[in-house]
């Protein structure tokens, strides 16, 4: 009775946009042919994007091309699609630690596949990583980037897609682009500047600026550098760190992030409006039942 009271029926096509999972940010009529992408993608093999999802409730999602860096291959691009595509439909989550192999975050793009993309195929790439990377920071998980070594270039990019940012104490953040002669493709200048400033971010881009831990937590970059270099027990901090945040039912973890990815994309009214239906999905439910039953008691 009161979900269907307080929730309300009229969405701007931006809002479902924002929430319904599986959409696109580019189709046919911005000139975007997903499928012609996919298979020229498909042509440039190497590495692999692994998923763990645990049992409770943290998945991680490795970079893996040691060999490269962890560079991403054209198929790793793909795999990355499909990995967010399975945690956008992963109910049970509420945090993601996106980390890369052997104590290095990326590298950025293979070149073998950069050197071989026409501008136009290179356009296609920029539309295609844009909305993977995207619908990566829209996921209704709690995300961290666990950056240990290096994060140059589109993996530094990579970095900006995830709520939170953690940095082992020899890792360092560079946005290299403007030395190979071009500036990010894939959304990550628009959201560096959401980060730290657009003063800033222009400081970092133009000047090609080595990010290491000290300047990246002065800048606010990164929210906490870590005790332990050792790509294990690294990690182990790292889910650490995130289980602060993490704690309670999955529904009610997913509707905070979702409320506040509204907050930042959407205007006030409309972000208003979402934050209104999400609590009309959680209003009277199992875990809103059970807390105030529990702190009936606590008052007594």
């Amino acid at each position: 009775m009161a979900a269907s009271l307080l929730k309300t029926s009229s969405m701007s096509l931006r809002t479902k946009l924002l929430h319904q999972t599986g959409v696109s940010l580019y189709n046919t009529s911005h000139g975007f042919h997903e499928e012609e992408v996919k298979k020229k993608l498909q042509q440039f093999p190497g590495g692999s994007i692994d998923l763990q999802k645990e049992d409770n409730g943290i998945g991680i999602l490795t970079l893996n091309n040691p060999s490269k860096r962890n560079a991403f291959s054209g198929v790793m691009m793909l795999q990355l699609l499909e990995k967010v595509t399975e945690l956008e439909n992963w109910t049970e989550g509420k945090g993601l630690i996106v980390r890369g192999a052997k104590n290095t975050f990326s590298s950025g793009s293979d070149l073998n596949a950069v050197k071989a993309l026409g501008t136009p195929e290179a356009m296609a790439l920029c539309m295609f990583m844009q909305n993977t990377l995207t619908r990566l920071m829209r996921l209704p998980l709690i995300s961290v980037a666990l950056v240990q070594g290096w994060a140059l270039g589109g993996g530094a990019e990579v970095t900006t897609a995830c709520d939170f940012r953690l940095m082992t104490r020899e890792s360092e953040i560079r946005f290299v682009h403007k030395e190979m002669g071009i500036i990010p493709s894939w959304g990550g200048a628009t959201r560096l500047a959401e980060i730290i400033g657009s003063k800033q971010a222009l400081k970092v881009l133009s000047g090609a600026l080595k990010l290491d831990s000290k300047l990246a937590l002065n800048l606010g970059m990164v929210d906490e550098v870590l005790q332990s270099s050792d790509e294990t027990e690294c990690l182990k901090e790292a889910q650490e760190w995130l289980n602060q945040f993490i704690k309670g039912p999955p529904e009610v973890i997913r509707a905070l992030k979702k409320t506040v990815s509204s907050g930042k994309e959407l205007c006030f009214q409309e972000a208003l409006q979402t934050e209104r239906d999400l609590v009309g999905t959680l209003w009277g439910g199992p875990a809103n039942l059970e807390a105030i039953a529990r702190r009936g008691k606590f008052c007594k």
